[in-house]
């Protein structure tokens, strides 16, 4: 007779999957890498790429903007190739404020990743939600920036 598997509470099961999400984002990217090997080109490095001044290219600062409509919220982080961590804090923090998750997406051109976010704030969210989702976001952002 087996014994039932705990169940795990929402903020462990939220856990779990980031987790997941993130072994799956390295094994992508050692597929991606394992692939281009095998076709005869290499990746680009963006996050090693240094240029005369000592400065990192392909690091650029996030920047995030939030718009409300209605009980629709969209969400624009626009990052650099070194800050996909960030897309998943994001979605951490509009799960720990009740927004669902309508879509989400990303276009990468050349060193700059647009992540673009939807999402509904229902009645589960507090009556400032989009206020509070939106100043957390930004301070998000902003401590990122600091460093």
């Amino acid at each position: 007779m087996e014994t039932p598997e705990p169940v795990l509470s929402l903020p462990d099961q939220l856990d779990e999957a980031a987790s997941y999400i993130k072994r799956l984002q390295t094994n992508l990217e050692r597929m991606k890498e394992k692939k281009d090997n095998l076709m005869g080109t290499e990746r680009t490095n963006y996050a090693s790429m240094s240029s005369c001044n000592g400065t990192t290219t392909g690091l650029r600062s996030p920047q995030i903007e939030v718009r409300e409509t209605g009980s629709t919220l969209e969400v624009v982080l626009i990052t650099g190739l070194d800050s996909q961590f960030m897309f998943n804090e994001t979605i951490r923090v509009l799960h720990e404020e009740g927004a669902e998750i309508i879509n989400a997406s990303f276009s990468v051109v050349e060193d700059t990743v647009f992540h673009t976010i939807h999402s509904k704030v229902g009645d589960s969210a507090p009556s400032n939600g989009v206020a509070r989702i939106s100043q957390r976001l930004n301070k998000f952002v902003q401590d990122d920036n600091a460093f």
